[in-house]
């Protein structure tokens, strides 16, 4: 390829990133065009139950022979819970997979079709498949990390936190060893934003709806960033459940990146914007550490 070509395909990736933010532009042209590291796609499109959107894909480290079993990640995509699809985000599962983790994405059921707590009950699925299938992609079930960016970080927040959606799929909660939030919504209530109110309105007990309710001092070790220029989800979920979890003796990184906005902190996983903030390692690091 020569420089004028990679020059003009870098341009127009960063127009897309940029319009992404805008919500100008689909995130599957990102997915397509955008470099990727080099990591095993081990499985596509596989039912982790028998809705038509109750998929996954795999994304697995390339190994040696006699290397130990990789800990898993399960990774949650944004989107408002109405909009997402596991193949727009290849390059966070390749990304996790490089960085050592056997990584699972998963589609989860979206609004209007389904509302809380269904897609909760759909993520302690996936995490279930992980338990159940993990092995055969090299992956240790004992060594569970939950990862989401946005509305897919309260998914993985709830999860974590609020052990009654595990234990319904047949989980040890035990066996999720760390939390990794991007901008997520943690402490939303009351409910003003009209996204919050269809999805979370119909609910009985509003305080059960929201992840920070859940914390106690046997709650996994967090990593929870967000970024300041960030104004869709604003820093302060991220402040509050990091206080929470600290107050209850719970270990937490809490990482804030200045020039960083909503859109940006998820792409900052992306090869191509990695070096806009230390997200990726950052993260990585501490679900290592963590998760043994």
């Amino acid at each position: 390829m020569s420089e004028l070509a990679k020059t003009t395909r870098r341009l127009g990736l960063a127009a897309i990133a940029a319009s992404l933010a805008a919500a100008c532009a689909p995130l599957s042209l990102f997915a397509t065009l955008a470099p990727k590291d080099p990591a095993m796609r081990s499985a596509s499109g596989v039912a982790y139950g028998p809705e038509a959107y109750q998929k996954l894909d795999v994304y697995a480290p390339r190994r040696t022979k006699g290397q130990a079993a990789a800990p898993v990640a399960v990774f949650f995509y944004g989107g408002s819970w109405d909009t997402g699809r596991r193949q727009d985000y290849n390059w966070v599962g390749q990304a996790l997979a490089a960085r050592g983790f056997v990584t699972l994405v998963p589609d989860y059921g979206l609004y209007p079709a389904v509302r809380y707590p269904g897609f909760l009950q759909n993520g302690a699925k996936a995490v279930r498949w992980a338990v159940d299938h993990a092995a055969e992609y090299g992956g240790d079930p004992s060594r569970i990390v939950l990862i989401g960016h946005s509305a897919g970080a309260y998914n993985a927040a709830m999860i974590a936190l609020d052990t009654r959606y595990l234990a319904e799929a047949g989980v040890d909660p035990m066996r999720v060893k760390a939390l990794a939030g991007l901008s997520g919504p943690y402490d939303f209530l009351p409910l003003t934003d009209p996204i919050a109110i269809r999805t979370f309105g119909e609910a009985k007990d509003l305080a059960a709806t929201q992840p920070i309710s859940f914390v106690t001092a046997a709650s996994p070790p967090a990593f929870l960033a967000t970024g300041d220029k960030d104004t869709m989800v604003f820093p302060r979920n991220t402040v509050k459940l990091a206080k929470a979890l600290r107050a209850k003796g719970v270990t937490v990184e809490e990482e804030h990146y200045p020039q960083i906005d909503h859109v940006g902190i998820v792409l900052a996983l992306s090869r191509m914007f990695r070096g806009r903030a230390p997200v990726l390692r950052q993260m990585t690091d501490f679900l290592h550490a963590h998760a043994g």
